[in-house]
């Protein structure tokens, strides 16, 4: 563990058990989960409260509230009836880049609703990174047998039938780290919290997605440096446009074959 994690309280349960008519099955669970750096509050998000610290991790790392997991000096996990609380402690760069962060959004927020709505209209169009010069491909064939291999590594998804997936591949096609949630982008966050405690090279495999490609979907994995994103659903336009941007390649299935989608 990269840094110091303490757990408290009795964790929420994952799944209820529902009675529907004469059958029942699982359901899965949503909490508040809310982030909290230096006694700051930033957001609450709903989710699935499994995977914790790699959504801790990957989520501050997505929203660039942290630029390295090192920045994180220690993390608490509370658990209550109510939800999660996420409650970290951070460098000293990196909160003082917060407050500024938080001055301007509070700033222009106050100023008027059409600023404010200006504001977050033009942070969707801001440059992503590049990932690369040259776009990364992926062997097809190789990767159908990820896709489909994808269900039986749904564990949470099995009981549920109500979750995303989001999934590490290897360039042998093998499906190395898997993460779940009632959210796609919380997956994708969990995920890549995941990879970042696991020191994953993002140049050696690609990000699958049991849902559709989203714009927040290119932009979490661009500023994570990873290379190509697979969806089982088709992409967005808007995705598209910030995947070419990005120079990230997109592949997706159409019926039981894995291609390319270029804009």
């Amino acid at each position: 563990m990269i840094f110091p994690v303490k757990i408290s309280g009795t964790p929420s349960a994952l799944m209820q058990n529902v009675i529907a008519g004469t059958q029942s099955w699982f359901v899965a669970e949503e909490v508040p989960i809310a982030f909290v750096f230096n006694q700051r509050n930033y957001s609450i998000m709903m989710a699935t409260p499994d995977d914790l610290i790699d959504f801790a991790l990957g989520f501050s790392l997505s929203e660039e509230v942290i630029k390295y997991p090192e920045e994180i000096k220690s993390l608490e996990v509370l658990h209550s009836k109510k939800g999660v609380d996420l409650k970290f402690k951070i460098s000293m760069k990196a909160i003082e880049k917060f407050d500024i962060m938080q001055r301007k959004r509070n700033s222009i927020g106050s100023a008027s609703c059409g600023l404010c709505g200006l504001e977050s209209s033009n942070s969707l169009f801001k440059k992503l990174p590049s990932v690369g010069e040259v776009k990364m491909k992926v062997d097809t064939k190789v990767a159908e047998m990820a896709v489909f291999a994808l269900r039986e590594k749904q564990l949470l998804n099995s009981k549920t039938h109500s979750v995303h997936a989001a999934a590490w591949v290897n360039l042998s096609g093998e499906i190395v780290i898997i993460r779940e949630d009632v959210g796609r982008h919380n997956a994708l966050d969990k995920l890549l919290g995941a990879m970042a405690l696991q020191s994953v090279n993002p140049s050696k495999g690609y990000v699958l997605m049991s849902s559709r490609c989203s714009y927040e979907i290119v932009e979490k994995s661009a500023k994570r440096g990873v290379k190509i994103i697979l969806s089982i659903s088709g992409p967005t336009a808007f995705a598209l446009r910030k995947a070419k941007e990005a120079n990230i390649s997109i592949y997706s299935l159409d019926k039981n074959r894995v291609v390319e989608i270029i804009l």
